[in-house]
């Protein structure tokens, strides 16, 4: 399947749950220790953002991965970056062509838009976990996010404070696949708000 098929789905949602945010919620904490709604929804933006300007120039300054702004309007906000997302990969002939990824390097495109889908699909569990909703991602999406989850080492120097993830957690033998990426990823899928 193509990369950029299962990324614009996993935008989609993540959009999904996008839309479900209320003022009242903007202010209530998120599996991501640093966040409240507000946060999050800010972070995402800024990384959409980011990966689309990083998409079409090959690089992107630090202020464009981390100046998203929401307004007032946090659903549209999340329309617009992540419609420039989707524009900005839109070329298949060049998804071999290298782009800087954050401090993290430059990856072939094609790889740097598996960092956006696994993103996509971790955060649309922590804003649904926020704002009290279910929420269970299609399995094809889980299963690409789980082998590049798989990928990231988990070791002080790549995860922690101030770094992309928390050190994984472990998660029960009989866990689901969602349930094994959320716990690599230093999530609890047991989190709750209340």
């Amino acid at each position: 399947m193509d990369v950029r098929d299962l990324d614009r789905r996993a935008g989609a949602v993540l959009g999904e749950v996008v839309m479900q945010v209320r003022p009242e919620h903007l202010s209530l904490p998120t599996p991501c220790p640093d966040w409240t709604v507000r946060g999050l929804l800010r972070h995402i933006v800024s990384e959409n953002e980011g990966f689309a300007a990083a998409a079409l120039n090959g690089s992107a300054p630090v202020q464009t991965w981390t100046g998203g702004r929401l307004g007032d309007n946090p659903a549209g906000a999340y329309r617009r970056s992540n419609v420039a997302v989707a524009d900005a990969f839109a070329d298949g002939g060049a998804l071999d062509r290298l782009m800087e990824v954050r401090e993290y390097g430059s990856f072939p495109r094609r790889i740097a838009l598996t960092f956006h889908h696994l993103d996509c699909v971790v955060h649309a569990w922590d804003l649904s976990r926020a704002i009290g909703l279910p929420y269970s991602p299609p399995c094809d999406l889980v299963e690409a996010a789980l082998d590049l989850a798989r990928r990231i080492p988990d070791t002080d120097s790549a995860r922690g404070p101030g770094a992309a993830f928390e050190r994984s957690l472990k998660v029960s033998g009989t866990a689901s696949e969602f349930e094994q990426l959320l716990g690599l990823l230093g999530r609890n899928p047991e989190w709750s708000a209340r």
